[in-house]
């Protein structure tokens, strides 16, 4: 897989990457024997850091180098909202487009999925977390684009607890998207439900356009995010 490399982040080298850095459903579970001590499989990886900044960056960011995307910081109390516009891959190759989510949208490319998984950990501050929901924002009726924003039923929540940040599989809420019948019964038939109460939608399917994920930002410093090639 094109742009895979090794990378061990722990706690303690927080500030300096924010310091660098500022100028189909998952296949089978992983082996709990090919865990590292942090929780991650063993094995090449490409490494994408999400770090929440207090003040906006500019707005150029010498373009998209590099493998960071700067998001709103948020707080405790107070949630800042950033859209990582998710584009397709056809050569497996993973690349940040966009680093600069401080204006509200960020841009992230990577491959359909099914070749590989996804894990993520929190770090920073303890009691400090983020939401990630996996969205849509067109629906695709008998060949037309509607405008019609769809976000998943499920997301995922990181929290950075207290001890040792570990990671976990959260390949399914990042490259799916999980539609409920009711509540969004266009896309729920553009995408081929029928009579079950919702459908899982990989993300990249024809039924939808404009993928991103949705990102809440409630303080979290830094998310730590891995993408596997699968093994078998």
């Amino acid at each position: 897989m094109p742009m895979l490399h090794r990378c061990r982040l722990g706690i303690a080298a927080l500030v300096a990457v924010i310091a660098a850095c500022s100028g189909t459903e998952p296949t089978s579970p992983v082996d709990a024997s090919l865990l590292t001590g942090n929780g991650a499989p063993n094995g090449a990886h490409y490494n994408l850091n999400i770090i929440g900044v207090s003040s906006d960056k500019n707005p150029n960011m010498n373009g998209a180098s590099g493998n960071v995307i700067f998001v709103g910081l948020g707080t405790g109390k107070t949630t800042v909202t950033t859209n990582i516009l998710l584009n397709q891959s056809f050569d497996g190759s993973f690349q940040v487009l966009d680093k600069n989510g401080t204006d509200g949208t960020a841009s992230f490319q990577l491959p359909a999925p099914g070749g590989y998984t996804v894990w993520a950990r929190a770090l920073g501050k303890p009691g400090d977390s983020a939401k990630v929901t996996t969205c849509a924002s067109e629906v695709v009726t008998a060949g037309v684009a509607v405008t019609d924003t769809v976000c998943s039923t499920q997301n995922q929540v990181f929290v950075r607890g207290t001890g040792q940040s570990l990671f976990k599989n959260v390949t399914q809420a990042l490259t799916t998207i999980v539609i409920d019948a009711v509540a969004e019964p266009a896309a729920f038939a553009a995408c081929g439900g029928t009579n079950q109460n919702s459908i899982r939608v990989n993300l990249f399917d024809a039924c939808l356009l404009g993928y991103f994920w949705q990102y809440d930002n409630n303080g979290l410093r830094l998310l730590q995010i891995r993408f596997y090639q699968n093994t078998t």
